[in-house]
């Protein structure tokens, strides 16, 4: 049988991102933490932690750390049956994986009501969505939004529409890199902004137009900064469709070339076995999405 004190342990010191943070969590010592860690690590006969800043799960941690989300979720069912196993009666936090663009646009809108409902509390990683699932597959959330379709062992996915994007910038900018209008050879020597290294939309967007060459470009690791970068001039950006409207409206932003979107493909994943609470959110979700996205 497990210790579900050390899963716990194990857990915290992963999500919290180190031992200090997770021992703030546990209302216990950093000392106490790390002692339930080597404990849980002599019981399955290996490492479970990569001791690094911030600590990592090894193979078996993740799978441990794949468990433990599951039956907490599991629980979450039970105390509903039998409120008199619920000792604390604290609402369930559900630990979620998606994407910045997502959680500056709709994913708000989507879910409020959902939580509000169901009393649940959103613990939500923001990665881009070409490697949120990497976060899944960790164990260390039990739920992802991203574009890639294929589930990992255990989970399912379900294709919630496409986010639309469109090549922007500001009047200035535009007068500055197209003088005479937009030019696909001028366009790699103008800079753009991307998100971060693993953000490759900009890329996919080049190639639509023919272009296979480098670009140079700014690194904007938010999306609201990403946004008041391009409103700024510093450069053109794949601005998400929800996002751009208004200072679209307002003639802050052109699109540079015109009527060329590109979609990109959200699914969202979750666990098998991840209790009432995961296949309500699922099925919340697919029915609040179609009035954000755009159908694939």
């Amino acid at each position: 049988m497990f210790d579900y004190k050390l899963l716990a342990a194990l857990a915290a010191v992963v999500e919290q991102g180190g031992f200090e943070r997770a021992a703030q969590l546990l209302s216990l010592s950093q000392s106490a933490v790390s002692q339930r860690i080597k404990l849980l690590e002599a019981r399955v006969g290996q490492p479970v932690l990569i001791r690094a800043t911030p600590p990592s799960p090894t193979e078996i941690g993740r799978q441990l750390l794949n468990h433990v989300q599951q039956v907490r979720l599991l629980e979450r069912d039970l105390q509903r049956q039998v409120p008199a196993l619920d000792e604390h009666g604290m609402p369930e936090r559900l630990r979620i994986a998606l994407n910045a663009d997502s959680l500056a646009t709709w994913w708000a809108g989507a879910v409020g009501d959902f939580c509000a409902g169901q009393q649940v509390l959103m613990d939500l990683v923001v990665e881009d969505q070409e490697v949120g699932l990497r976060r899944m597959r960790a164990g260390e959330v039990a739920a992802c939004l991203c574009g890639s379709e294929r589930p990992v062992a255990g989970a399912r996915s379900l294709a919630l529409g496409a986010m639309r994007y469109r090549a922007l910038a500001s009047p200035a900018f535009m007068a500055r890199y197209f003088p005479k209008g937009f030019e696909r050879a001028r366009l790699v020597r103008a800079p753009a902004v991307v998100y971060g290294p693993d953000d490759f939309l900009q890329h996919r967007y080049l190639a639509s137009l023919g272009i296979e060459d480098g670009f140079v470009h700014h690194l904007c690791p938010s999306s609201e900064g990403f946004l008041r970068l391009t409103e700024a001039g510093l450069g053109w950006g794949l601005v998400p469709e929800l996002q751009a409207r208004e200072p679209v409206q307002k003639g802050q932003l052109v699109e540079i070339c015109r009527d060329t979107p590109i979609d990109v493909p959200l699914y969202w994943h979750h666990w098998r076995t991840g209790g009432q609470l995961l296949a309500q959110l699922t099925e919340h979700l697919r029915q609040a999405a179609p009035s954000w996205l755009v159908p694939f």
